[in-house]
């Protein structure tokens, strides 16, 4: 062991009793291991979060959607499919007509967005079968002679309407005002019997979906036999831009792919900039608890300056000197480092058995927070946390070396 090294250690000791960290260097490292660990468990409880609304909007909504840029439908539908599936990542595609609709029950009219699909296909792009809580997912005719519709769970609440219920339902895409009064074009109007009802956790789209046959939605909307676009599934999600740019090159005018994250923009810039607000808010802690070494170290100095001086007349270089106390600051930080990491470990485990924190599940679609470890976040608040913890030992360091040890023990 290097004698700086040895002598760092011993400084860190206390005084009276050998082998105890002295009172302010044990104050310093539980600020550095609060920080870390509070940082940590933030950011992880944060990642499940995100992880958890990614899952369930991409469950719901497919990895990729091709449109039309004069947004008047999709006419070639089989032989758009067979080229889409062609391409290089694509596991399945089907496609769908998506509309505004009003939606009437015997007790309740209320608003809702009318997605027509193929049942059989949308297995293959959706979760949509997994989140059904009552009914199924048939939107054929039914023993009523009505086709199935399959509504959102708050939407079906606030139409007071189970499985089995007649609802209907009027398009709105021919709806048009001329002069403040509804124009001369009648809406199209349908009655469907209620097979299913579904609850993704989503509150926006359980309180606005509902679902019928892609048959329906064309008569329903008059779009003969066009549909609005293609939904797309492909083998990785987080691969899904570099697809719908192939798609777009591939398949060029009149058709556009747009993926999950363009879609969402919003929502995912959100929570990025939540995220980074709260590592800036928590880093700031560890920053504090990190330069509390400061004064710690320039404590230590005047109190060891006797031995400093004694340490030079003996042959000590000045980097040497220095380099005592950038190690002693360098081990109080990688100290509290490695406990804030330990507790915050802990914490996030209990978290994901336990379900400490509680959500209110009408509110948040989940009741307990979820936990994601991200081995990178480990990596660099642990990186910054000792970074932080080396430049403040800097100034101690340089002002212990620059001591003259003729004048100290003149005077000691």
């Amino acid at each position: 062991m290097r004698y700086e090294l040895f002598i760092a250690t011993r400084y860190m000791k206390s005084r009276q009793r050998e082998g105890f960290i002295s009172v302010i260097s044990f104050i310093t490292i539980t600020g550095i291991t609060i920080g870390v660990a509070a940082l940590v468990t933030v950011l992880s409880m944060m990642n499940g979060f995100e992880s958890e609304v990614r899952e369930r909007i991409v469950g719901t909504l497919a990895h990729i959607s091709i449109f039309t840029f004069d947004d008047v439908g999709i006419q070639e539908t089989d032989k758009l499919l067979e080229e889409v599936r062609k391409v290089d990542r694509v596991v399945a595609a089907a496609p769908f007509v998506y509309y505004k609709a009003s939606i009437s029950s015997a007790k309740e009219n209320d608003g809702t967005m009318v997605r027509g699909i193929d049942p059989n296909l949308e297995r293959g792009v959706s979760n949509l079968q997994e989140t059904i809580t009552r009914g199924d997912l048939n939107l054929d005719t039914l023993e009523s002679g009505l086709p199935g519709i399959v509504l959102g769970e708050t939407l079906a609440e606030r139409l007071g309407v189970t499985v089995g219920s007649r609802v209907v339902l009027m398009s709105l895409k021919d709806m048009s005002l001329v002069g403040g009064v509804t124009g001369m074009k009648m809406p199209k109007v349908a009655q469907f019997t209620v097979s299913g009802i579904f609850s993704n956790g989503l509150h926006e789209y359980d309180a606005s979906l509902s679902y019928i046959s892609i048959t329906s939605a064309q008569k329903l909307f008059k779009l003969e036999q066009k549909v609005t676009g293609i939904q797309i599934k492909i083998d990785d999600m987080y691969k899904s831009a570099q697809v719908a740019a192939a798609l777009n090159r591939d398949l060029g005018f009149p058709y556009f792919a747009t993926d999950w994250t363009e879609m969402h923009k919003n929502l995912y810039s959100w929570m990025k900039l939540e995220k980074y607000g709260m590592f800036l808010g928590f880093a700031l802690i560890i920053a504090v608890a990190a330069f509390n070494i400061i004064s710690t170290l320039v404590m230590l100095v005047l109190e060891k300056k006797r031995e400093i001086a004694i340490l030079k007349s003996m042959g000590a270089l000045r980097k040497s000197i220095s380099r005592i106390f950038v190690y002693q600051g360098l081990a109080t930080g990688t100290i509290g480092t490695v406990l804030g990491i330990t507790l915050a470990v802990i914490v996030c485990l209990l978290q994901q058995e336990f379900g400490i924190i509680s959500l209110p599940a009408d509110i948040y679609f989940i009741s307990k927070l979820p936990v994601r470890m991200e081995p990178l976040d480990f990596v660099v608040i642990s990186a910054t946390s000792i970074l932080l913890s080396f430049l403040a030992a800097l100034y101690p360091a340089h002002r212990a070396g620059r001591l003259y040890p003729v004048e100290i023990l003149r005077y000691e």
